[in-house]
């Protein structure tokens, strides 16, 4: 029935329920300092180190992620399968963040949710550009629709009432022009590779725990929010240096004899940034999203696995209703078109059994890493059926079955 009904209908159904939300819940971003963070990768990890930054000087502060929603000391997961909240929470939750006295709230924006107009009727202070490659672009019919979604956040920015409004772009990415075009008020660049770049990890002296590259302009972003918001320098330096990590991003699950790291890395570029910070010879599980999301990323993750891994272990991530097997298939076109020894892979659709195959294959001093899910806490097959899923805890069960608590 839904693919009979004119695309403008559901347009006008989502800008309605936006606007309805806004409504009964009394426009609650107009009493906050809304920041929202958009991009491709690292939006999670930005908003929780920008949380972390905000409230070591003492603010009430209410976050949304991919990862949890949380106001003040409050936490909770996010069980939605879903970054940005429909049906009128996200209004909902920017209202609570009022009741409890938070000054600011720093949510990730997705092109899904702006696709949706989740984004509209919530006035914006400030927005964070992470970075860009391809993802949904099927959903979004081609990049520059993808790219013209994000952009729709520093477009509400501008349109925003709010004084004092300012934009964080990261100067290293190829798009950060255009992103920079849509915002007309102050701007902080950062960046490691470009030499324009107002904030960079030397200019501020940073140190972090964090592995990879990719979280030093994690970090950089978040340092940059600090600055915007007149926190001193020094004080987001020692939040940096003591972050711990953002759950189910470049964890590390099991330490010795071997190290075990679950990731959400669910893209070609993001796959590519966690298998050059860990290095090669890498024993990896890998699968892909179905629901036909993105097919085109798939035999491009094999390829990339092939480069990095010594041992491949090709498995289930979120099927939807697609056939598995075929999305493993497709996974395993780009290994075989590499120079990668094919026998050096195998297929386990059981996301369990593989996870254990990798913990069996590994030696002292190796690295397992599992990617595609972090800790998300469902995985989605045929009919939606949910099951209650997280890699962390498997990989847990798992390695004391092998080798014993």
């Amino acid at each position: 029935m839904r693919k009979f009904i004119p695309k403008f209908v559901f347009n006008i159904y989502h800008y309605l329920l936006a606007l309805i939300g806004a409504v009964i819940y009394g426009f609650p971003s107009k009493k906050l300092i809304v920041i929202g963070v958009t991009g491709t990768n690292g939006k999670s990890t930005v908003v929780h180190l920008t949380t972390e930054i905000l409230e070591s000087v003492g603010n009430k502060v209410a976050s949304l992620s991919s990862i949890r929603f949380k106001i003040r000391e409050k936490e909770e997961k996010n069980m939605l399968k879903m970054t940005m909240p429909g049906r009128l929470k996200l209004q909902k939750f920017l209202k609570d963040a009022v009741k409890q006295g938070c000054k600011y709230a720093v949510l990730e924006i997705t092109s899904e949710g702006i696709k949706q107009y989740r984004h509209k009727f919530i006035d914006f202070d400030g927005a964070v550009f992470t970075n860009l490659t391809k993802e949904h672009i099927e959903a979004h019919k081609g990049f520059e629709n993808y790219k013209k979604a994000k952009g729709k956040l520093f477009r509400e920015l501008e349109k925003s009432p709010k004084q004092n409004k300012w934009a964080v772009l990261n100067i290293d990415d190829s798009n950060a022009d255009y992103f920079s075009g849509l915002f007309s008020g102050k701007k902080y660049f950062y960046g490691i590779d470009n030499q324009d770049a107002e904030i960079t990890p030397e200019k501020i002296n940073l140190q972090i725990q964090l592995l990879g590259k990719f979280n030093v302009y994690n970090s950089l972003a978040a340092a940059c929010v600090g600055i915007a918001q007149g926190i001193d320098l020094p004080e987001i330096s020692e939040v940096l240096r003591n972050a711990k990590g953002v759950p189910g991003r470049m964890e590390l699950v099991i330490d010795k004899p071997f190290k075990v790291f679950v990731d959400y890395a669910h893209t070609p570029d993001a796959l590519q940034k966690i298998y050059e910070t860990l290095g090669k010879g890498l024993i990896c599980v890998l699968g892909s999203c179905g629901g036909g999301r993105d097919k085109w990323k798939r035999p491009e993750m094999g390829k990339i696995a092939a480069e990095f891994c010594d041992k491949i272990i090709l498995t289930n991530e979120d099927p939807y209703d697609e056939n598995p097997g075929q999305i493993l298939s497709d996974i395993k076109s780009g290994i075989q078109n590499s120079k990668f020894k094919i026998q050096n892979s195998c297929e386990i659709l059981d996301r369990r059994e593989a996870i254990n195959k990798a913990l069996s294959l590994a030696k002292p001093g190796d690295t397992v890493i599992i990617t595609g899910k972090g800790c998300e806490p469902w995985m989605v097959v045929a009919n939606g059926k949910k099951i209650v899923w997280d890699d962390r805890k498997i990989v847990r069960e798992e390695y004391n079955k092998i080798y014993g608590k």
